[in-house]
């Protein structure tokens, strides 16, 4: 779901909108695991599973960070980057609110 080539790139440019007054996630990756499992499998956060961390983490962070359009600055990044780490990803057209 989130190769090693494509968190090398996201993790600065998500860690770069952190916002300053918050604490970074103890494991940003597997958040963003979480709530990238949530967008695929159209489910709810109640049933991301364990392996990808507390639920209510994954959307505390999501809502927190959608709140300050850090996803829709992130998907525009990826969709119109060249990066082959990118290229033929599923679903990358999509909304960034519907993460």
């Amino acid at each position: 779901m989130l190769t090693d080539a494509q968190w090398a790139i996201l993790e600065p440019l998500v860690e770069q909108c952190r916002p300053k007054d918050k604490t970074p996630p103890q494991d940003l990756r597997r958040t963003v695991k979480a709530i990238l499992w949530r967008r695929v499998n159209g489910a709810n956060w109640r049933a991301v599973p364990v392996e990808l961390g507390r639920w209510w983490r994954a959307a505390q962070t999501f809502i927190r960070r959608a709140r300050l359009c850090i996803w829709k600055r992130l998907l525009i990044w990826c969709t119109s980057t060249r990066h082959p780490a990118w290229i033929d990803v599923p679903g990358q057209h999509q909304r960034a609110h519907s993460l």
